[in-house]
C-alpha cells in the first residue's frame, strides 16, 4: 500500500526557521564584497576560533592592527596578496532562522564569468556600490547578470557610508539610479540598504549614525526574504539518471527509473511522456527512500515506475502528456563564455543538458550583448572569455528543452570541449535580453525626446 503524502506547499521548504537560502554577493573592485561577507559570518557568531585567529595573524603580518573581516572568505594567497576577490569563494553559515550559502564573487571585469558562475544558483543577489563612486559601469553589468539569471531577489548594499557622511541624499541619488536601471532589465524584486561594511552598520545590527533610514539590515532581509516555493506552480520534468534493475526473487520483473524531480510534481496514476521518443505511459508508482508514495515534488530524488515495458535511459526525460515540450535538434540560447579559447562559428562541442550529454555545432553567434547598455553586436563571429552572446546550435540528437525564463534548471546547459572535457560555455535557452533591451532602448529613446531631439 502506498504511502500518502503531504502537500508540497507544505513540505518543500518549511519554515523560516529551517529553509535555506542560496544568495551572491558582487559589485566593482574594492567596494567591499568580501569585508561584507566577513562582517556577516563575524557578527552572527558564524566564524570558528581558528578561523578568527588565522585572520587575526594574516592582518597583523599585513601591519593591520584590527582583523581585516575580507580575509575569511579570500581565501586564495593570490588574492590576500593582491586584496581582491579572484576564485569564487563559497561559505555556509546559520542564524536561528534560517540557513545560507553564499558565494562571494569577483568584480573585476575579466572575471565576471565567476559571477555568472556564482550566480547561477542563487535565490538573491547582493550588488555592493561604494557611496563615493555611485553606479558604475560594473554595477550596471552586474545588474544585467542578475537579470539574465533570472535572480529574483537583488539587494543594492551601498557601502562606506561613514565615508561620506552617512548623508541620505547621497545614499537616496544612488539608490534611484540603480533601481531605475535594473527595474529596465526586469528584476521583479529591489531592496536597498545604506550600510557600512568595515563599521558593522546596518549589516547585523542597526546603524546608530542613520536614524533616517528605518528598513532592514543586510542579515534581517536575508532571514526575511520569501524563498519558499510551491512546486505545484511548475510544470514538472524528470530526467532519468539511471534504471533500476535489481532482479532479485522478492522483485524479479522491478524496472525503475531514478533521479532527482527537476521541477514541479509527479503522482501515481498521472499521464507521462518520454522524451525524446515521444512515447506515453501512466506513473505507476513513485518509489522515496525505499517507501512507496502517492505523489513527490521538486527537489526530491525518487524512483518513477511506469505501466508500461518502454525503452528508456539515462537523458531520457520523463514530463507530463499535457505539458510536455517539444524535442528539437535547432537551439537558440543566450550564452556566457567561460573559458580562454573562444568559442567561434562551425566549432563542434558536447552539449550536456540534465543528465543528457550530446554532439553539437555552433551553427551561427548572431549577436555580442553590451552590457552596458544592452545593445547588440551584430555577427561577432566568435565569443571570447566573459562575453555574452547568443548563438545558435545544432544538435546531433533531439533535446527537450525548455526556455530559461520558464525553467532555470530544465532551460539551462553546458558546451562542452569534447577533447579534454572543460566547459566551455554556460547556456540559457531562449533570448534571455530580448525584452530587457527594448525596454533599455525605450528607456533610451525617451531620454532623447525629452532633450527635444528629433526621430
Amino acid at each position: 500500500m502506498s504511502q500518502t503524502s503531504t502537500t508540497p506547499a507544505a513540505d518543500v521548504e518549511g519554515t523560516s526557521a529551517t529553509s535555506l537560502l542560496r544568495f551572491a554577493t558582487a559589485g566593482s573592485v574594492d567596494d567591499g564584497k568580501s569585508t561584507l561577507v566577513g562582517r556577516l559570518l563575524h557578527d552572527s557568531k558564524s566564524v570558528l576560533a581558528d578561523q578568527l585567529e588565522a585572520v587575526e595573524l594574516a592582518s597583523r603580518s599585513r601591519g593591520q592592527e584590527a582583523p581585516d573581516l575580507a580575509l575569511l572568505t579570500d581565501g586564495l594567497r593570490a588574492e590576500r596578496e593582491q586584496g581582491i576577490t579572484i576564485d569564487v569563494a563559497y561559505r555556509y553559515f546559520a542564524t536561528p532562522r534560517r540557513r545560507f550559502i553564499l558565494a562571494d564573487t569577483p568584480g573585476h571585469v575579466q572575471y565576471t564569468r565567476n559571477m555568472v558562475t556564482g550566480a547561477s544558483t542563487a535565490e538573491l543577489a547582493v550588488v555592493l556600490v561604494d557611496a563615493r563612486n555611485g553606479v558604475v559601469e560594473q554595477t550596471r553589468r552586474h545588474a544585467a547578470v542578475a537579470a539574465l539569471l533570472r535572480v529574483p531577489h537583488v539587494v543594492l548594499a551601498v557601502n562606506k557610508m561613514d565615508l561620506v557622511g552617512y548623508e541620505e541624499s547621497v545614499f537616496a541619488a544612488i539608490a534611484e539610479e540603480f533601481t531605475r536601471y535594473a527595474a529596465s532589465l526586469g528584476v521583479p524584486e529591489i531592496t536597498a540598504v545604506p550600510i557600512s561594511a568595515l563599521v558593522g552598520d546596518n549589516v547585523v545590527t542597526p546603524s546608530a549614525h542613520m536614524d533616517w533610514y528605518a528598513g532592514p539590515t543586510v542579515l534581517e532581509h536575508l532571514e526575511t526574504v520569501p524563498v519558499a516555493h510551491d512546486p505545484s506552480d511548475d510544470v514538472a520534468r524528470f530526467p532519468v539518471q539511471y534504471v533500476i534493475r535489481p532482479q532479485t526473487p522478492e522483485a524479479p520483473d522491478y524496472r525503475g527509473y531514478a533521479g532527482q524531480i527537476a521541477s514541479g510534481v509527479l503522482r501515481v496514476g498521472q499521464a507521462v511522456t518520454v522524451l525524446p521518443s515521444g512515447r506515453t505511459s501512466t506513473i505507476e508508482g513513485i518509489d522515496a527512500l525505499g517507501t512507496a508514495v502517492d505523489v513527490a515534488w521538486a527537489p526530491q530524488s525518487v524512483t518513477l515506475r511506469l505501466s508500461d515495458d518502454l525503452d528508456i535511459s539515462r537523458g531520457d526525460l520523463i514530463a507530463p502528456t499535457d505539458a510536455s515540450v517539444s524535442p528539437s535538434q535547432d537551439l537558440t540560447a543566450t550564452v556566457c563564455h567561460l573559458h580562454d579559447s573562444p568559442l567561434t562559428v562551425g566549432r563542434r562541442v558536447l552539449l550536456k543538458h540534465t543528465t543528457r550529454t550530446v554532439k553539437a555545432i555552433v551553427k551561427q553567434i548572431p549577436s555580442r550583448l553590451t552590457l552596458d547598455d544592452l545593445s547588440q553586436h551584430p555577427e561577432p563571429g566568435e565569443l571570447t572569455a566573459n562575453d555574452i552572446g547568443r548563438v545558435v546550435l545544432r544538435t546531433a540528437e533531439p533535446l527537450a528543452v525548455d526556455p530559461y525564463a520558464d525553467s532555470r534548471r530544465t532551460g539551462s546547459f553546458l558546451l562542452i570541449d569534447p577533447a579534454d572535457g572543460s566547459t566551455l560555455t554556460a547556456g540559457m535557452a531562449g533570448d534571455a535580453f530580448a525584452e530587457a533591451a527594448a525596454n533599455a532602448a525605450d528607456g533610451r529613446r525617451a531620454a532623447v525626446d525629452d532633450e527635444g531631439w528629433d526621430f
